[in-house]
């Protein structure tokens, strides 16, 4: 089974499992919270009430997570689930303010504080069995998938547990005559509901405005990628989250005068090496560089192909065939060009003439601010297509 649909898979089961919990802790405690006269229990049913709309959230962003790469979204849809994290972790703030403002008004008006009875501490307690159980089953997906979301989810209802715990405690104490407790375990359910929320949120914005990996992640792949062979040196190492996934962007220095296509090799043994190496990494994108372009300034202002052969031609016609001039290498290094010309077994006469000829070509194009070498190689000719 391919990996996104299982984790669509997991997230919609994990969604409706906490959905039907959720939905009926919801009711008892709501219920049962206003006849044993518990505010604490109340807060803690709205509480699950919240993350009952977040078991809901996770199943509608499972149906478009794992929706696959289309035109308009050539990376996927795993930021949907980004976004649905988000909407969370305000779900999570609102919720918690709300439980906060009317603990603390009771708290100010002896007189509208509640009374509980007994009965709200076993409804507590089955709450954080049922809520426990939750989070492990919630959590061990979130792991298995690396997914932001089915985590937070996993968190709520592990707040969701505690909260009940803190019920529980609260409510004995009003039982023993503490009748401030109940109150104050409802704001301190709802502190504990507002930092879940933030942690989760913060998390979510910054994969939204592409924060990079984690320092010791990012030096993983920073080792992995120098250990290629071939790789000289590395800069612009840019990293980001998308989902549960990891993208890397990446500036390879190769050696200068090596092939287009052993290049692209190196290229290619640095993406597989980087996707096969860690998991979360789905996609890198390679740019090979003959010097550190982080440090030279860009040779845009050189001239492309076309004109440096026309240009040479010009003044090179009387020394060398111009057919030769058509396929031989340039080289674009510290904002000049350097050219490899290769000619005929036949030009070769002595490598003392070989110098000669070397110093004429320079000499003919010393105008041409650009030139900055010329070195001739002889063999056999190769065909323009091959170059």
């Amino acid at each position: 089974m391919p990996q996104e649909v299982a984790r669509s898979r997991a997230m919609r089961n994990t969604s409706i499992a906490g959905a039907l919990v959720n939905t009926l802790l919801t009711i008892i405690k709501i219920i049962f919270g206003i006849i044993t006269q518990s505010h604490a229990l109340v807060a803690d049913g709205i509480h699950s009430l919240a993350d009952l709309s977040t078991d809901v959230m996770v199943w509608f962003a499972a149906r478009f997570t794992a929706m696959p790469a289309d035109k308009d979204h050539p990376y996927g849809h795993a930021r949907i689930e980004t976004a649905f994290t988000v909407i969370l972790a305000l779900i999570l703030g609102v919720t918690a303010l709300g439980i906060a403002m009317d603990a603390g008004q009771r708290l100010l008006s002896a007189d509208t504080l509640l009374h509980p009875t007994p009965l709200a501490m076993a409804i507590a307690a089955i709450s954080i069995v049922a809520n426990e159980g939750l989070y492990h089953y919630t959590m061990a997906a979130a792991k298995r998938f690396k997914s932001g979301l089915l985590h937070a989810n996993a968190w709520h209802h592990r707040s969701d547990a505690i909260s009940s715990v803190v019920v529980l405690l609260g409510v004995a104490g009003s039982l023993l005559g503490f009748i401030y407790l109940d109150a104050i375990a409802s704001i301190v359910v709802a502190v504990m509901i507002a930092r879940i929320g933030w942690e989760q949120g913060k998390g979510a914005m910054l994969e939204l405005i592409d924060t990079a990996l984690e320092p010791k992640k990012v030096r993983t792949i920073r080792n992995i990628i120098s250990e290629v062979e071939g790789v000289d040196d590395i800069h612009m190492l840019r990293t980001r989250r998308m989902g549960g996934n990891a993208l890397v962007d990446v500036h390879v220095e190769v050696k200068p005068r090596i092939s287009v296509s052993e290049g692209h090799q190196i290229s290619e043994y640095v993406r597989m090496k980087l996707i096969n190496s860690i998991t979360e990494v789905t996609d890198v994108t390679v740019h090979i560089d003959p010097e550190d372009d982080s440090k030279h300034l860009a040779n845009l202002d050189l001239p492309l192909r076309r004109r440096v052969i026309a240009e040479l031609s010009q003044v090179w016609d009387t020394l060398v065939d111009r057919k030769y001039l058509q396929t031989c290498n340039l080289h674009y290094l510290s904002g000049q060009i350097q050219v490899d010309l290769l000619l005929p077994f036949e030009y070769f006469v002595s490598p003392e003439a070989s110098q000669a000829l070397t110093q004429q070509l320079m000499q003919a194009a010393s105008h041409y601010s650009y030139l900055d070498e010329v070195r001739i190689y002889y063999g056999e000719p190769v065909k323009l297509t091959e170059t």
